[in-house]
């Protein structure tokens, strides 16, 4: 429980992350310190029912596991919210790089934020189908001129701007009930933000990005992907496939409940059968109830390995798709509940032949061995993502202020001039 002293410190400035998954509903409520590091001081976990391969199928179920998830939270923070970020996957996701160019048109040649704005929105000017609409445009690099690879080019003196940007999109309907259900659920959503954007802000480090990095964010109903190259995005796809799948193999395989065979997953299961002790048993539950049943382990993991290895070769036929897996010098870095089943790392190097680790949440004060897992790094990341775009916000409304506050100093001195 949060006291009364810190209570007041955060509710001006309290943000909360909101995972809706197709197994999971994680909601994270954290604020930004002094440190300038994400404190997360609250955590709440509700099973989805509502939503199948990331998409929203039943919005009533959808507002229950929120509304569980949140108030879970909220008691643990010792704080009520009114808002969130909310993170957005499925297969209608698409992501396309895009490029556009503007002539700087002040006298002084001088590129402006003015300039930075024509030249985004020169590059995302692209033909979007009317059911889909842009949630992300992200700006991977510049050029003044015939100077290209430039990040920031502010100051900078040139007659052209160029800019390299990557658009992402979703559908318009699957986004409006993923609002409407936080909607009816009793809370606002500040942002929707593609999912594996906000694990990589959770998960992995500025030198990893600048190198070349592939985060795969394996979750209940889909697998998320998202390239870095030279710190910015430069590929991302949507797989329709995930945990459940291995979950509904066990269970088909093992003819042992779903519940079930979700339990024997996290608690036993192993992607490389090789790595199982051959005499080591696990209890299986039956269906009908029949008694369980004893079975060797290395069965369970031969269910496993095949399915772990179908995912892992449909990941890297979207690596070779991108045209970036030969530079993408920091390797794999996977995340999220489906790479916690023993051996996945060591299955993922076979497939990629590149180095691989398991990401979780970095960097974060509060509740961290509560979230330092890779369940959490989406929810973990939306409260990081959230804690920037507020503290950007606060910055521009400052500079609104003052702003606003020279004007009228100016209006005071030109009555007295």
């Amino acid at each position: 429980m949060v006291t009364d002293m810190k209570e007041d410190t955060i509710l001006d400035n309290i943000v909360v992350g909101l995972d809706i998954g197709t197994t999971k509903t994680c909601a994270v409520i954290g604020f930004l310190n002094e440190n300038k590091q994400v404190e997360v001081v609250g955590v709440g976990v509700a099973p989805s029912r509502g939503l199948k391969n990331g998409v929203i199928v039943n919005i009533d179920n959808t507002v229950s596991s929120i509304v569980k998830a949140i108030e879970d939270a909220e008691l643990m923070a010792g704080c009520e919210v009114s808002s969130v970020f909310v993170g957005v996957t499925g297969q209608h996701i698409k992501g396309e790089n895009s490029r556009g160019v503007v002539a700087v048109a002040n006298r002084s040649r001088t590129i402006t934020p003015l300039e930075m704005k024509r030249v985004i929105e020169a590059a995302q000017a692209i033909v979007i189908p009317m059911d889909r609409e842009i949630i992300h445009v992200l700006s991977k690099e510049f050029a003044v001129d015939d100077q290209t690879g430039i990040k920031d080019p502010i100051g900078m003196t040139g007659v052209r701007l160029e800019a390299e940007v990557h658009i992402i999109t979703g559908s318009t309907t699957s986004i409006q009930n993923m609002v409407k259900s936080i909607n009816k659920a009793g809370f606002t959503c500040n942002d929707i933000v593609f999912s594996p954007l906000a694990s990589a802000e959770a998960t992995l480090s500025r030198d990893e990005k600048d190198l070349g990095v592939a985060l795969v964010d394996i979750g209940g109903g889909t697998t998320d992907i998202i390239i870095f190259i030279e710190g910015g995005v430069a590929y991302s796809a949507v797989l329709g496939i995930g945990g459940i799948h291995v979950t509904n193999d066990i269970s088909i395989g093992l003819r042992t409940p779903i519940d079930s065979a979700e339990v024997i997953k996290k608690k036993y299961g192993c992607a490389v059968v090789d790595l199982v002790d051959a005499s080591e048993t696990i209890e299986v539950p039956s269906v009908g109830g029949r008694a369980p049943r004893r079975l060797f382990r290395h069965e369970l993991a031969q269910i496993i390995e095949p399915r772990m290895i179908e995912i892992m070769e449909m990941i890297d036929n979207e690596l070779v798709k991108s045209g970036k897996k030969e530079i993408l010098a920091a390797g794999v870095v996977l995340t999220g509940g489906g790479s916690m089943i023993e051996g996945t790392v060591e299955a993922a190097e076979r497939v990629f032949g590149m180095p691989v680790r398991v990401g979780v949440p970095e960097n974060i004060a509060g509740l961290k061995d509560v979230v330092s897992t890779p369940v959490y790094a989406n929810g973990v990341g939306l409260l990081k993502y959230g804690a920037k775009m507020s503290q950007v916000r606060q910055t521009r409304k400052t500079k609104s202020a003052f702003t606003s506050f020279k004007d009228k100093l100016k209006h005071i001195f030109n009555d007295y001039l």
